[in-house]
């Protein structure tokens, strides 16, 4: 069995990677305690969409404006050292967090300006954990590698809210925040313990601006980053509101409490791990842009039908489709631009990407807000999933018309 274990997620027999992914399994659990935590605590405080899409902003307002300056940093120096300074950073939040909490002291701008803080941290904190997982496997496992990664982020996203549901209808909100800021110890020490070769780094580096503009020159001349990273803004702009959607859809549409809220997010992260482990499986060859697409399309497509349901079972089934079909396209997204850029280019290289990702969110997170807030939430979820669909079609016949003579690797 073990044998089979290791053929199958073969990214599993190198220590390095097996230090990190333990790490994460314990820390991302903690991770989306607080997001379930934070999303519920503000829409407690303020019944706002608005509000609510405007703490999107404040976490991910840093990723946009700064990400491709973050590339440049992190392509200079090493990565293990730079997320040990994160963690150690992302835990010091956490517990000011549930410090405010359990204090009684709490606002909604406190819950503001640390998530600011928040997405400054993870301006860095997120690209150069992508653009770290080459140095931790070999590169033929590297597919199986991202794939197990996002299997650890989706099993604790079922978890996560399910724990969070259960502690914050019996203490509160502020445990949470607090068990957040102690599950980074044990990623801490992992990191601590990965041992890589040593890398060259840039010790007489150029202009950041020059860098930056080499970094996106380099992305655009290479079709499947371009076409990666142009699918990516269309998701991450109009598809990846979970933080917005999922309690306005809950509170709103399906008349639920925190309860039906916490069960949601844990049927969509059920679905995206079935998808992460199917991707994780997949190890062999380079990702074909053909699943980028389908995946992509199928995502927005049942976004926009989820606008007609209004029954909790058929919406869990929804969701979990909606993860299924979203972890298929992250994953895909992630191993194309990791497979197709150089470790001179990969910092700059993941920063595009998460920016394309995470960097749009704040937009996405105004425009569902502003929406649900004046017509519903079922309208916001319509509205974001059919934009989503015709920007992937659009993308997808430019793709095809430029690059005919590509047509095999699609």
């Amino acid at each position: 069995m073990l044998t089979k274990l290791k053929e199958t997620y073969p990214a599993l027999t190198q220590r390095n990677f097996r230090y990190f992914w333990f790490g994460q399994c314990i820390s991302l659990i903690g991770t989306w305690m607080d997001t379930t935590g934070q999303q519920w605590l503000v829409y407690t405080l303020t019944k706002s969409a608005l509000l609510l899409g405007l703490l999107g902003v404040a976490q991910f307002g840093p990723v946009m404006c700064l990400s491709l300056f973050a590339g440049v940093f992190i392509d200079r120096y090493p990565k293990k050292n730079i997320l040990i300074l994160t963690q150690i950073c992302l835990m010091l939040i956490a517990f000011a967090l549930a410090f405010f909490v359990l204090s009684g002291h709490v606002t909604y701008w406190h819950v503001f300006g640390l998530a600011i803080l928040l997405g400054l941290v993870n301006t860095l904190d997120q690209p150069t954990r992508q653009s770290f997982m080459p140095d931790l496997v070999e590169r033929k496992d590297l597919r199986s590698a991202i794939g197990l990664n996002s299997s650890v982020f989706n099993v604790a996203r079922m978890v996560g809210p399910a724990l969070a549901g259960i502690l914050m209808a019996k203490y509160g909100a502020g445990p949470l925040f607090l068990l957040n800021g102690i599950s980074f110890i044990p990623v801490i020490i992992a990191i601590n313990l990965i041992r890589t070769e040593p890398h060259e780094y840039k010790r007489v580096p150029k202009k950041v601006l020059v860098e930056i503009h080499e970094g996106l020159k380099y992305v655009k001349h290479s079709v499947p980053l371009r076409s990666t990273v142009l699918c990516t803004l269309a998701v991450g702009t109009f598809v990846m509101n979970y933080n917005v959607i999922i309690p306005l859809y809950a509170g709103d549409v399906l008349k639920q409490g925190v309860g039906g809220y916490s069960f949601l997010l844990s049927c969509s992260g059920a679905g995206s791990l079935v998808g992460a482990l199917m991707v994780a499986s997949w190890a062999k060859g380079k990702p074909r842009l053909r699943l980028l697409f389908g995946s992509a399309f199928t995502v927005s497509t049942f976004l926009t039908l989820l606008y007609l349901v209004h029954f909790l079972p058929l919406a869990a089934v929804m969701l979990a489709i909606i993860g299924f079909s979203n972890i298929l396209f992250m994953t895909t997204a992630n191993s194309t631009m990791q497979f197709n850029s150089d470790t001179e280019f990969r910092g700059r290289v993941m920063s595009i990407y998460s920016f394309a990702f995470l960097g749009t969110t704040p937009i996405g997170n105004l425009f569902v807000g502003g929406i649900s807030q004046k017509w519903g939430a079922g309208i916001g979820v319509l509205i974001c999933g059919s934009i989503s669909a015709v920007l992937i079609g659009l993308i997808i016949i430019n793709t095809i018309i430029k690059n005919r003579t590509l047509q095999p690797g699609l």
